[in-house]
């Protein structure tokens, strides 16, 4: 157990070394995400009081499309490098090294949204934390998380397709539909009421989905590999 730690760990140090020499994968996301976000909100009228009923929903919108193009640029890296190949060869556990991708992927997605959502706040008027700070934190974390477990298994999956920019996003978000439904309407529940009660359905949708989708991806990663 102490060395399938220590392997996710490496690989997630390796990950985070090489973007911070590089920052391909981080300014990309951000930079889209913040497009996605300043665009749309030219579409609202000064004042219109219905954008809070869909802020979440652009929010998350800008979340996931800069999630998946943050997954294909992180991927190619990897098998243009060589660098995944040569994980594979390694005598570790396949899917420590699968958990360590997931993990990277997943804090490269939270810095964009530690990144996105204080300005997605100041062009909205909106605080999504004024109610539920707790509560809200949750809704991104584990969406997140889960986005980057299937995020992870697809992305590696389509990789080496030729259409891989198209291959990624079909394949992932009709999976991915529950999460970012249920995360939507977390973060609205919590901006207008912030009590866990009405959203806890929700978060556990989450929770279930993440768990579920960990365990059946751990055992036929060797599989999935081996394809």
């Amino acid at each position: 157990m102490k060395r399938y730690v220590k392997t996710i760990f490496k690989i997630v140090e390796k990950d985070l070394i090489l973007e911070l020499k590089s920052k391909e994968v981080i300014n990309s996301m951000l930079i889209f995400s913040l497009l996605v976000v300043i665009v749309f909100s030219f579409i609202f009228e000064p004042g219109a009081e219905y954008k809070d009923e869909i802020a979440a929903g652009i929010l998350w919108m800008a979340i996931t499309f800069s999630g998946v193009l943050g997954l294909n640029k992180s991927m190619i890296n990897e098998i243009n490098g060589g660098n995944l190949n040569a994980l594979l060869l390694a005598p570790v556990d396949r899917s420590a090294i699968f958990f360590g991708k997931v993990f990277s992927n997943f804090l490269f997605l939270i810095l964009m949204e530690l990144m996105t959502v204080p300005i997605f706040m100041v062009f909205y008027n909106i605080n999504l934390f004024e109610k539920q700070i707790i509560g809200t934190l949750l809704v991104f974390i584990l969406g997140s998380y889960g986005f980057s477990v299937l995020g992870t298994l697809f992305s590696l999956i389509s990789v080496k397709s030729k259409t891989r920019e198209l291959m990624l996003p079909l394949l992932l978000l009709p999976l991915l539909v529950p999460i970012i439904l249920a995360s939507i309407q977390s973060l609205n529940i919590f901006y207008f009421s912030g009590t866990f009660e009405n959203a806890f359905k929700w978060l556990k949708l989450i929770g279930v989905f993440d768990i579920v989708f960990t365990c059946v991806i751990y055992i036929i990663f060797d599989f999935v590999v081996e394809e």
